[in-house]
């Protein structure tokens, strides 16, 4: 053989490493991107889980928001399956529970139920963990991007048909959400500026 030849299939060889290196890389960080999405969709499930036991928790006290809510609930209930659901989501969550606030600080027994109290400690939980979610899941799709635009494995990326993926943004209201700790503390739960 000469020199040329295994010159060639060497190169050839290479290629073929490094294609197979970028695709097991795009693949794991698709399959990071997609797990973190399916950790923040079961932790959004469990928010509404514990909204709706608030929800229901407000029936003895108010019929009409009761029913109201539970139509919300209902409506905006759904599976996360990308960003822009996540934020749709989040934003729902957050309206029945300024709803539920209201409700709660016109009816005192209610805002003293050491069952309403845990349920509300519970969400902050699963809101604490949807924002760790978020964090792997933006994290993978920095890396999934980066390894998609850069040259040569962008020339990878192409070939494979892996595009960009969009990031979840910070919701946008999310410095006008009610503060849980002061409807406790017995103030009025208005919005505070972060």
């Amino acid at each position: 053989m000469s020199t040329l030849v295994i010159v060639i299939i060497a190169l050839v060889v290479i290629c073929f490493l490094y294609i197979l290196k970028i695709q097991r890389q795009l693949v794991g960080l698709d399959e990071k991107m997609k797990n973190a999405l399916g950790q923040i969709n079961t932790q959004i499930k469990s928010r509404w889980d514990a909204v709706t036991a608030l929800v229901q928790m407000t029936k003895q006290y108010s019929a009409h928001e009761h029913d109201t809510l539970t139509d919300v609930i209902r409506e905006r209930r759904g599976t996360v399956t990308s960003a822009s659901d996540v934020n749709a989501q989040n934003e729902a969550i957050n309206s029945v529970l300024g709803r539920l606030i209201a409700v709660a600080e016109q009816y005192p027994d209610l805002k003293a139920n050491d069952m309403f109290k845990n349920t509300m400690d519970g969400i902050k939980g699963y809101e604490e963990n949807v924002r760790l979610s978020r964090m792997v899941y933006n994290d993978a799709v920095t890396k999934l991007n980066v390894l998609i635009r850069q040259w040569p494995s962008s020339i990878v990326a192409g070939m494979l048909h892996f595009t960009p993926q969009a990031y979840i943004e910070e919701e946008k209201g999310k410095t006008n959400m009610p503060d849980i700790e002061s409807i406790f503390n017995g103030n009025s739960g208005k919005p505070q500026a972060e």
